[in-house]
């Protein structure tokens, strides 16, 4: 019986590891989401802006 109990204690302990190892993984990975969705915001900012100055220059060219 207690080397059932020790068995037992010593999964739970990898299963608390595993879980804490999981739960850092997932708190950098939600990091790493937050700043990609930043930079395709500013991306997307700057894209645009230039398409907007694009369109300002084509209507400044000379027509044939």
């Amino acid at each position: 019986m207690s080397v059932s109990l020790d068995q037992l204690e010593r999964k739970v302990d990898q299963i608390v590891a595993v879980c804490s190892s999981l739960r850092s993984e997932n708190q950098l990975l939600r990091a790493h989401v937050a700043n990609l969705e930043a930079e395709k915001a500013a991306l997307t900012k700057k894209i645009d802006a230039t398409r907007e100055r694009l369109e300002t220059l084509m209507t400044r060219l000379p027509e044939e």
